[in-house]
């Protein structure tokens, strides 16, 4: 795997930071979460005039073995044909780009479909879905550094072009069972705990999900030995699009980008990269609780604190996109709102 250079943000910037956000023109604190949101975004950025510049939101595509298990109601045919309408600009995706102006990128990382003649989808795919876990790791070693790699350059491209924002979303029928075992592994919380209804399974859905992903651990944990410790959980359960989000977000962290995280399966990405690398929270935003069982749970291991909390469960990181407009206005907080002095208002706090 690639290493990365990611370090906490230098603190010494934060007491001019915390001075210009008290001398705004306003009570002190009466701003809540934006001046939280300020401070956060400032020290990422070094400067207490913070900028947004180029917003790139990356939708990752790829389908997962263990769908072939009934884990989801939803066929593993609906990721390439999302992936398709994507193009055509008619998913959730597409509109909250379009409103709130971030560059979007269609990237195939493992759908099983050959999407390569389809325009507007970057073709990266590493696989046609991965191998199913309830039997086997569901990729190589091979595999899982290519996809970080993907990650790293899709990052680098956006950088390229000024991106100082990035948001990340994918569409793999099946993948919130990975995300389910990584936040049981992870955060040590009981599997139960951690599944839900996904793409809407019923209460039997839900039980024959449960007690396939809880046989999945158990044949993962027989094969674990001092030979094969290096069969990561991330490694073996892991979608194609999930280890691109992680490898995504540790280029973002280590290029000080603000990372915005979307729902259930980007919460798990996150969490897993931050088990590789604890700093990289520093640089992420918690968008948004979706409705999806044990998302709270999971956001309450890193201590996040979501902007939203609407309901969503469509992924594709639509919470993440229609949390902007809060980041946003804290920008503008920091760059628009006068001070005491220029304002020739007396400080009332």
């Amino acid at each position: 795997m690639s290493t990365f250079k990611i370090e906490k943000p230098d603190e010494s910037l934060r007491p001019a930071i915390q001075a210009k956000i008290d001398n705004l023109n306003k009570p002190k604190g009466s701003l809540g979460r934006l001046e939280e949101l300020a401070m956060q975004i400032c020290l990422i950025q070094q400067t207490l005039e913070p900028s947004l510049q180029y917003p790139c939101h990356l939708l990752l595509g790829g389908d997962h073995g263990i769908e072939r298990e009934g884990v989801s109601v939803s066929p593993r045919e609906v990721t390439w044909q999302q992936m398709i309408n994507f193009t055509r600009g008619g998913g959730g995706v597409n509109m909250f780009c379009r409103q709130h102006g971030f560059k979007l990128r269609i990237v195939d990382v493992g759908v099983d479909y050959d999407l390569s003649h389809v325009p507007g989808i970057i073709n990266r795919k590493i696989a046609r879905g991965t191998k199913n876990f309830l039997y086997e790791p569901a990729m190589s070693e091979a595999e899982f550094d290519q996809a970080i790699q993907v990650g790293v350059d899709l990052v680098d491209d956006c950088i390229a072009e000024g991106c100082k924002v990035l948001s990340i979303g994918e569409m793999g029928i099946g993948n919130t069972s990975p995300s389910s075992i990584w936040m049981s592994l992870f955060g040590d919380i009981p599997l139960k705990d951690c599944i839900g209804a996904g793409a809407g399974l019923n209460n039997d859905g839900i039980r024959h999900k449960y007690e396939v992903l809880k046989k999945a651990i158990v044949n993962y944990q027989s094969k674990l030995s001092p030979l094969t410790s290096h069969l990561s959980p991330l490694i073996y359960f892991g979608g194609f699009e999930m280890i691109t989000a992680i490898g995504a977000m540790l280029r973002a962290a280590e290029c000080h980008l603000i990372i915005l995280v979307d729902g259930f399966i980007m919460t798990a990405c996150a969490l897993a990269a931050i088990q590789l690398y604890p700093d990289a929270q520093d640089y992420m935003i918690f968008t948004h609780c979706g409705d999806e069982s044990g998302h709270r749970m999971m956001l309450d291991i890193v201590d996040a604190k979501p902007l939203l909390s609407l309901g969503l469960r469509l992924g594709e990181g639509t919470g993440a996109l229609c949390a902007y407009p809060i980041v946003d206005s804290a920008v503008r907080m920091m760059n628009e709102m006068n001070n005491f002095d220029n304002a020739n208002i007396t400080k009332y706090f």
